[in-house]
């Protein structure tokens, strides 16, 4: 495995940086935080004429937007559209274009990890039941829905009722009822490989953040002063510091190793549990550390570091948590 991106990848990334830099600034996310939709439609309408919602552009090309989008915490619908529902669509070309012109937007809704489980029952291809923590039903055109027998359909959004949540992530999230909505399209057993996937680019979206909590707090510890001297300066600051950089150089390793192997074809089963496990832990840690080296300026609500602590916790918990996918490494292994 090589991780060394190539000339494109660079400029896809550093394109990416600039522009989410420059649209998405923390005040734009505490805006959308308190906004009807959650998202700007018209920085939505921006990225699609980057071709960024393009359905040619690789997995591991669309991980590294999704890592620039995590490390800005840009509220947006894109990672369910283009990445959990363009996987579940593959094929379907009509449906993928729509995507691709930013057209429609889609959400991804299933129970667990394997689309198994009390899910909604699909009888004759009807849906009854319910799916919580939807991101973003509640602005789209299609939900993409796993049923309890693992089979994947497509629900006009419309045809099911949809309430947002109060969760403690910064991206909304909603409860979906379904009682007797007709699928539009059954896709088939794919929710194992979209699930895959999906936690992989949470994986992304999860290093971008912490890269980001450990960029503040390098700033934070290089300008705030102390006894007449940076805190940087400090031994025991600086080993926070340099443990929150092993981190998130150890967590974009492990995401990238099973994003690789993904857009590769190959079987990720042990690397995305691992890279999952280890990434929820790690950005845990590296906001921890983030705010013990920042002190009581972190946890105000004036202060940025503290969205970065409601992403980690929200995305920790997205797709399966540490115990979870430890607990799958262990049975992998057969232990």
């Amino acid at each position: 495995m090589d991780l060394t991106l190539t000339s494109e990848q660079e400029l896809i990334r550093s394109t990416a940086r600039e522009f989410l830099e420059a649209r998405c600034p923390p005040s734009h996310v505490r805006e959308m935080l308190d906004s009807p939709d959650g998202y700007s439609p018209a920085l939505y309408k921006e990225m699609v004429e980057l071709s960024w919602t393009d359905s040619d552009l690789g997995f591991l090309d669309l991980c590294l937007l999704v890592e620039e989008m995590g490390r800005v915490l840009l509220p947006s619908p894109f990672v369910t559209t283009v990445v959990h529902c363009g996987t579940a669509l593959a094929g379907n070309d009509d449906l993928l274009g729509a995507i691709a012109r930013g057209e429609r937007l889609m959400s991804f809704g299933a129970l667990s990890w394997d689309g198994s489980g009390a899910g909604p029952t699909l009888s004759d291809d009807v849906l009854d039941g319910e799916l919580a923590f939807v991101p973003y039903a509640h602005v789209a055109h299609d939900l993409v829905v796993v049923a309890d027998d693992g089979t994947t359909v497509v629900v006009d959004a419309h045809d099911a009722v949809v309430e947002r949540l109060d969760v403690i992530g910064v991206a909304p999230a909603c409860r979906v009822r379904f009682d007797g909505a007709r699928a539009s399209r059954v896709l088939g057993d794919v929710a194992g490989s979209v699930i895959e996937h999906a936690t992989a680019a949470a994986c992304a979206e999860m290093v971008g953040g912490a890269q980001r909590v450990l960029e503040m707090t390098v700033e934070y510890a290089s300008g705030r002063t102390q006894f007449g001297v940076p805190v940087g300066s400090f031994q025991a600051v600086q080993h926070h510091c340099a443990n929150m950089a092993s981190d998130v150089l150890g967590a974009r390793f492990m995401a990238y190793e099973a994003i690789w192997r993904l857009s590769e074809g190959l079987d990720a089963t042990q690397e995305v549990a691992m890279a999952k496990a280890w990434c929820s832990d790690a950005y845990q840690r590296v906001c921890a550390l983030g705010h013990q080296v920042h002190g009581a300026i972190g946890f105000t609500q004036e202060y940025d570091l503290h969205l970065y602590l409601r992403h980690a916790t929200g995305a920790e918990l997205a797709f399966g948590d540490a115990d979870h996918h430890w607990e799958r490494i262990a049975q992998n292994l057969g232990l």
